[in-house]
């Protein structure tokens, strides 16, 4: 009898990124079922993962009792939770977090996945206190190492999407693209093609699970200087492009509001201490070729997305 995978946010980035590198690995899909987690299953986004053969069960994060069913018969289950940067209320990761780790304990999960990240507040010992998307995922980690849930936690790099949905590489006036940011060119990002990786790592985790249970796997294909950022961006692209280093204010400028001090700080957190805390990528790009599977570069990453910069 198959064991059952269940994919919270299955018709997101990082879910949908976990369903489609299942559906590729023909020895993990003759082991497994996927089940897919979403709010909405009538969506075109969870009507397609059906015709795939993957079940699709809507659940509300805030109710343990609509999570018994999405979790019950799962051997193993990947969690990401979802920041709320614009309402200005409190973020509810940490509840849906703790929610789905009790009824996963409940349920005898073998193995949750969890898409954490480190603990700002801690690492910069309270300079930097307002980055909630980070420290709230570091609090669900952990949460589920205190009731002894088998685990792995992979920690996402830097959206390598933050250039292309969010413009982040802009177009001036002079047809230039700037990347401005509040950091020094020393900086390194981590940088990460989450819609195509994020599921390698967690297909790495399952086939190595032995190996890497209360282990934290820092998902990244390297570090990249806003520099490096910008002369792979000019050569892959054609385009002509230039980092500048702005102040605080002129970058919490360009947000609005609510988000505005949270990524300020995102991005003073990795130009000190680092996004990893300076931590090697090393152990995370051996488990990828342990398992045949390699990370998408940014130089990849451009090929794929030249039309995003016209």
């Amino acid at each position: 009898m198959s064991k059952l995978l269940t994919v919270f946010g299955a018709t997101g980035n990082q879910g949908g990124s976990v369903t489609r590198a299942m559906l590729k690995d023909a020895s993990l899909m003759k082991e497994f079922k996927i089940r897919g987690i979403t709010r909405d299953i009538s969506k075109p986004a969870a009507e397609a993962l059906i015709s795939e053969g993957i079940e699709m069960k809507s659940a509300d994060m805030g109710s343990k009792s609509s999570l018994v069913e999405a979790i019950k018969g799962s051997h193993t289950v990947f969690l990401v939770t979802t920041p709320d940067f614009m309402s200005g209320h409190p973020s509810q990761e940490l509840i849906h977090g703790k929610n789905v780790a009790d009824v996963a304990l409940e349920a005898g999960v073998q193995h949750l996945i969890f898409s954490s990240l480190l603990h700002v507040t801690e690492a910069t010992n309270g300079r930097l206190k307002h980055v909630l998307h980070f420290d709230l995922k570091a609090d669900v980690e952990r949460y589920i190492r205190s009731i002894g849930l088998p685990s792995t936690f992979i920690f996402p790099g830097y959206f390598m999407s933050n250039f292309t949905a969010l413009q982040m590489l802009k177009k001036g006036g002079d047809g230039v693209y700037t990347l401005a940011y509040p950091v020094t060119e020393k900086a390194e990002f981590p940088l990460i093609d989450t819609e195509s990786d994020i599921g390698k790592y967690v297909v790495a985790a399952m086939k190595c699970r032995t190996k890497v249970l209360g282990k934290q796997i820092l998902a990244a294909a390297d570090y990249y200087t806003p520099t490096r950022i910008v002369a792979e961006f000019e050569e892959v692209t054609g385009k002509k492009g230039r980092f500048v280093q702005v102040d605080a204010e002129t970058y919490k400028s360009f947000l609005p509001g609510p988000l505005a001090e949270e990524m300020l700080e995102n991005h003073l957190f990795i130009d000190d201490p680092g996004y990893f805390a300076g931590k090697s990528l090393k152990e995370s790009v051996e488990l990828l070729d342990e398992v045949g599977l390699k990370s998408t570069t940014w130089k990849e990453f451009l090929e794929k997305n030249k039309g995003a910069f016209q």
